[in-house]
């Protein structure tokens, strides 16, 4: 459960600079450059995302049961996982409609996929997993949202054409992760 923990605490914690100290984060792009700082970021990124998913692999051959969810609720994530991916295809298709009215759809979606794992999922390690996640992107859409009136950001409209590709999108690709790469990936087939 500690390099878990560590990869949350790194991952989570580099991803958490624009809530907590935006104005420092702000002086070292200046100081480092925005290349550097980005190579810095990405590193602890990935060294934080290695060690998550190493810890979340070492705590599943040692769980400890916190609850048993009902069948329904395990069903239930299936449409939380699928609005979850048509969120974060928002965050990356241009002019969509969810885009220009939700703002930071791929948050949404982290808050989204989160919620529904931890309804789903009933061990120490999943709760630590997505809790974390759940609590994470609860503070930055919080504090994203806030930035965004303090500093009169605008999103443009969406298109309909925009709309439609972002849906297709982000329902192809929770198909093709539900049905095939969440076991591969995961090691669990989400659907039986």
């Amino acid at each position: 459960m500690l390099v878990l923990i560590l990869g949350l605490v790194l991952f989570l914690g580099v991803h958490s600079l624009r809530i907590v100290a935006d104005d420092w984060r702000t002086r070292q792009v200046v100081r480092l450059g925005a290349r550097r700082w980005k190579a810095l970021y990405s590193l602890v990124s990935l060294l934080g995302f290695v060690l998550i998913c190493w810890g979340f692999g070492l705590a599943r051959h040692t769980p400890v049961v916190l609850y048993s969810p009902p069948a329904w609720l395990i069903r239930l994530n299936a449409l939380f996982t699928l609005v979850a991916f048509v969120l974060l295809a928002a965050a990356r298709v241009p002019r969509n409609g969810i885009k220009a009215r939700l703002h930071h759809p791929q948050v949404l979606a982290v808050k989204t996929w989160a919620f529904g794992h931890l309804l789903a999922a009933g061990m120490l390690h999943d709760v630590v997993l997505f809790g974390a996640f759940l609590l994470w992107s609860v503070l930055l859409f919080t504090a994203s949202r806030r930035r965004d009136r303090r500093e009169g950001t605008t999103y443009p409209p969406g298109t309909t054409k925009g709309t439609v590709i972002t849906i297709v999108v982000g329902v192809a690709a929770w198909a093709a992760f539900v049905f095939w790469l969440h076991a591969l990936l995961i090691g669990v087939k989400p659907v039986m």
